[in-house]
């Protein structure tokens, strides 16, 4: 299968150019696992894929518990679906916290009995859908003397609280992500024999995010190969193997919508979207001018136009405005900054904001 096929398959997928999903939830469930490392720029990335067209749509879905951020798959925060979120830590969260046990000796959080009377604290001060964030529990530990202060200790205690399933995220309280106790806001389900649950990540993963690789897939859940590939081998009848310069590829053959004729020509992606995050190998051809060099800030995301990563992208929201600067490739004609242009007007009515928007070359 050529590059340009799969770019544009993987699109369609993820219903970036085929018909919108009716909801944020729908789209954390066919993708899986959302990263939400920046909470606001994920909550636009679900948008970019349904027809819940603003920041405060898909901020109610995240308060009503449809789906929960959490930390889950790697140490780092993800959007999941409530129904999904205990079988994918049960397959995956030993891994997770293997390999954070280092810093967690650091941080004394390896000590069992402090480890247990953090976890125990924090479960009373969260019981009865008392809703805190992350604040209000370091006061509420720095009250009680816990040994386990406020700042990177208590970060690294709410993180495992979460992978082992305690806790995940309660509504939103202004700007902050409050916590909730699991058991709480999160309905029973069954658990999922380890062979059984690895192959339905596998199934679900190339679903959503197919073509995709075998590396692809392994960097995003952190599982190892060889499992992988038994389950990839399990499902030979349910996903199609392509080639793609020279690496196999799969996909679900059921899931390839067909390209909308309203589909944008370009995108704003936000940083760590699904569409760029998840493929380390093959990804959006980087322009030859691409300005990349002069903005090392994280917070730069990449522009695709036509397929091709043609630029950078930063947003600041003041006020009632949203200011979004880009930076192109000169190769970039005056209909693809138009293009871009309308990307970044997508963006301010998704918050709602009037646009404030600055465009130059690399």
């Amino acid at each position: 299968m050529q590059t340009a096929r799969v770019l544009a398959q993987r699109l369609t997928t993820q219903r970036l150019a085929s018909g919108p999903l009716p909801t944020a939830t729908e789209a954390v469930r066919l993708l899986t696992c959302v990263q939400s490392q920046e909470r606001d720029h994920a909550l636009f990335s679900l948008g970019l894929r349904t027809r819940r067209t603003t920041y405060a749509a898909v901020r109610a879905e995240l308060d009503q518990g449809t789906f929960v951020r959490t930390h889950i798959l790697r140490p780092t925060w993800h959007f999941v679906a409530a129904e999904d979120l205990r079988w994918i830590l049960g397959l995956t969260s030993v891994r997770v916290l293997s390999s954070m046990a280092a810093r967690h000796r650091q941080l004394g959080l390896d000590e069992p009995r402090r480890l247990d009377r953090g976890l125990s604290l924090l479960s009373d001060l969260l019981q009865d859908k008392h809703f805190h964030t992350r604040p209000e529990l370091g006061e509420a530990f720095a009250e009680r003397h816990s040994p386990i202060r406020a700042g990177e200790p208590l970060g690294h205690l709410l993180m495992v609280a979460e992978l082992q399933g305690l806790i995940c995220s309660g509504p939103t309280k202004g700007v902050h992500h409050s916590y909730a106790l699991v058991d709480e806001v999160v309905e029973p389900t069954p658990s999922l024999d380890p062979d059984d649950a690895h192959r339905e990540l596998v199934q679900r993963f190339f679903r959503g995010h197919g073509p995709a690789s075998v590396k692809d897939f392994t960097r995003w859940s952190s599982l190892p190969v060889a499992g992988t590939r038994a389950s990839l081998a399990d499902l030979g009848d349910v996903l199609e193997q392509v080639d793609v310069e020279g690496t196999p590829h799969w996909f679900d053959p059921t899931n390839v919508p067909r390209r909308s004729a309203a589909a944008p020509a370009a995108y704003l992606f936000p940083v760590y979207d699904e569409a760029v995050l998840s493929y380390p190998s093959v990804n959006f051809p980087v322009a030859l001018d691409h300005p990349d060099g002069e903005h090392p800030d994280p917070f730069w995301a990449r522009v695709v136009l036509h397929q091709e990563n043609v630029g950078l992208w930063k947003r600041t929201v003041t006020g009632d405005a949203v200011e979004v600067e880009v930076r192109l490739a000169p190769s970039v004609d005056d209909a693809g900054r138009a293009a871009v242009a309308e990307a970044a007007q997508r963006l301010a009515d998704f918050l709602d904001k009037d646009l404030r928007f600055t465009q130059g070359l690399g």
